[in-house]
């Protein structure tokens, strides 16, 4: 089965009518489709996109740029906003030093305040990290120690120490349009040792759009070009690829049903 286990259909790249983005997946063989809520006062807004589709999900965070305005110190939050069906997992959330557009340590607290709502709701941690490598892995580590929880590093763009740690733990890395891009070299390095029932794909639509439509909007449908490339790298068929990234995301997303009736 193929997925786009990471995207963000409320962006205004997407358009003003997401339907189309995601009847355009569907026809490129897209199945399921998770897209992320960034900040929790857009919980009903990310709700209201998902809602009409049974194969569209959430996932529920504050994302790293948001920390300083909105980040969270406790897992409450997020405990009860799990009570809905459609969210499926706990983020994006993590630390972003490239940017840097809130101040670390809120970046921080407000990772750290997730850790126990994944660990608890066993849903996936999904987890944003750009040149914050050390600090992640620190973080993971430290919070493992108080019991194992679902780790996702979407769109991974670290180095070989972050793809070991990751793994250490069971968890799990997502292959985005950045790995296909032909300055993307030492990146793939890192991501050919990782297992290949640890990967995943996504798009993060509307960004990093996969070749051949880089530089465009990108959309849940593209997520076929990923793995289409990551097919032929790995030597296999594009349909034994989309089995096996498939059925690793079942295996993370625990509480996305793998049978559901497509609405239309």
């Amino acid at each position: 089965m193929l997925v786009d286990s990471h995207c963000h259909l409320d962006h205004a790249k997407i358009g003003p009518a997401p339907e189309e983005a995601v009847r355009r997946a569907r026809l490129a063989g897209v199945e399921r489709i998770v897209t992320i809520c960034t900040r929790l006062d857009r919980f009903e807004t990310i709700k209201a996109i998902a809602d009409p589709y049974n194969d569209v999900f959430i996932g529920v965070g504050v994302h790293p740029h948001e920390a300083g305005a909105v980040g969270i110190d406790a897992p409450e939050p997020l405990l009860a906003l799990a009570e809905d069906p459609k969210m499926v997992g706990v983020g994006e959330t993590g630390l972003d030093y490239f940017y840097d557009l809130a101040p670390k340590d809120a970046q921080r607290r407000s990772f750290e305040a997730h850790i126990p709502a994944a660990r608890a709701l066993d849903m996936p941690l999904i987890i944003h990290t750009r040149d914050a490598d050390e600090d992640t892995v620190s973080i993971l580590r430290e919070h493992w120690q108080d019991g194992p929880f679902p780790i996702l590093i979407h769109c991974f763009t670290g180095g070989q120490a972050l793809a070991d740690a990751v793994v250490e733990m069971d968890g799990f890395i997502s292959l985005s349009g950045i790995t296909t891009f032909k300055s993307a070299d030492d990146l793939r390095a890192v991501l050919d040792t990782v297992p290949g029932d640890r990967l995943l794909v996504e798009t993060d639509a509307p960004f990093l759009a996969p070749t051949p439509h880089r530089g465009k909007p990108n959309e849940p449908a593209f997520v076929a070009h990923t793995a289409a490339f990551w097919a032929e790298r790995k030597g296999v068929s594009a349909a034994d690829f989309h089995a096996q990234t498939g059925a690793n995301f079942f295996r993370l997303f625990k509480r996305v049903p793998q049978s559901v009736p497509v609405a239309a």
